[in-house]
């Protein structure tokens, strides 16, 4: 079976909604479609689709981050947030704990595959959240390698870090900053190392100037001053089962493009 999957930092649904997002959602016609940052608590927006059932992960604090999936394909099992069976989160980090609260991560359990989406914990102006946030990406990769014990697992979204130097176009001057500092590659890096394949860089290991992320200061999107910080990461067992990953730069209404992966399955 061809599958479409489709994941998009939408910064605010309630906002893209008057910017064409209706039109969007419908003229690329995924699978699974993948929303990160809704920024939204339950029933303040009801969007449904045809053919489409929904799930929803909100933040305790209203008006941010929050996680979303819309589906044509009826799941197993639905869960929400990264708890690992029979590991209790016993952190003493109230920042860190925090993050658990944010409506990060939703799965869903389909009959030859997890779906995971997320919207990784930014660092923060100062990197005053940069600790907790490689706390989080170590938690994180254990949940998806627990999961991956059962079946192979594809995982998208916002993740908030440019690997490589290629992967934005002024690493030197961002070296450092939040989303391109050493530790947050290296975490990117352990990812991979555990057998994650970064399925746009599978198909074009060079192509330059692509990115998913522009700041809304200086015209940045006009001059494709960008990020690469959104993905689609798939379980090596899944390699030969790649079609194609792409970067849809021309889709507008948030500062993130959408990101596709294509997948027989």
């Amino acid at each position: 079976m061809n599958l479409k999957f489709i994941s998009w930092n939408v910064n605010g649904l309630r906002a893209i909604v008057n910017k064409g997002f209706v039109e969007s959602f419908r003229q690329l016609d995924a699978d699974f479609f993948c929303l990160q940052e809704t920024k939204m608590q339950q029933g303040q927006l009801d969007l449904t689709f045809e053919g489409y059932e929904s799930y929803w992960n909100y933040a305790e604090r209203k008006g941010y981050s929050g996680t979303a999936i819309y589906t044509k394909h009826h799941p197993l099992q639905v869960t929400y947030g990264c708890r690992i069976d029979n590991e209790k989160i016993t952190d003493t980090d109230d920042e860190y704990l925090r993050m658990h609260t944010e409506g990060r991560v939703i799965t869903l359990e389909m009959e030859h595959f997890y779906l995971v989406t997320c919207y990784t914990p930014n660092s923060q102006d100062g990197l005053k959240r940069l600790q907790q946030r490689v706390k989080w990406e170590k938690h994180f990769l254990r949940y998806l390698q627990s999961l991956e014990k059962q079946k192979p697992v594809i995982v998208c979204g916002d993740l908030n870090v440019a690997h490589k130097d290629i992967d934005l176009r002024n690493p030197k001057t961002n070296h450092g900053n939040p989303g391109f500092t050493d530790e947050e590659r290296e975490q990117m890096t352990k990812m991979q190392a555990a057998g994650f394949i970064d399925t746009f860089r599978f198909f074009y290991p060079d192509k330059e100037n692509i990115y998913s992320w522009w700041s809304y200061r200086f015209h940045a999107r006009e001059k494709n001053i960008g990020w690469r910080i959104d993905y689609f990461l798939t379980s090596q067992s899944l390699k030969d089962n790649l079609t194609d990953a792409k970067i849809l730069t021309d889709y507008e209404g948030s500062d993130h493009c959408p990101v596709e992966l294509d997948i027989n399955i």
